[in-house]
């Protein structure tokens, strides 16, 4: 299995991205979905989660701003960032649960990381 994450760059602050993790390999199914970030110099915070039924958490300094949303049929997860703040400059990883086809169990995934980088 492999999780590809996209869709980083650089923007100016108040503006938009939509990141993309998309699973792929020998998947029977995408379970729980998060996405981190991890800003130069800090520890690794979780962002937004998503389950496989589509109920979502996010962490307080991200309500309001972004979106975690899913396509099951096309294994990807999504992050809609909206109203980009320099602080929200950072590396962001896709984590998921993700159950394949030749076994019966379910195992933890990261993608690579994209970076997001916002000017002022």
């Amino acid at each position: 299995v492999q999780l590809q994450a996209s869709g980083g760059g650089l923007v100016q602050s108040g503006g938009s991205l939509r990141l993309s993790c998309a699973a792929s390999g020998s998947i029977s199914s995408v379970n729980a979905v998060a996405w981190y970030r991890q800003a130069p110099g800090k520890q690794r915070e979780l962002v937004a989660h998503i389950t496989s039924g589509g109920s979502t958490n996010y962490a307080d300094s991200v309500k309001g701003r972004f979106t975690i949303s899913r396509d099951n049929a096309k294994n990807t997860v999504y992050l809609q960032i909206n109203s980009l703040k320099p602080e929200d400059t950072a590396v962001y990883y896709c984590n998921a649960v993700v159950k394949v086809t030749t076994t019966p169990y379910a195992d933890d995934y990261w993608g690579q990381g994209t970076q997001v980088t916002v000017s002022s």
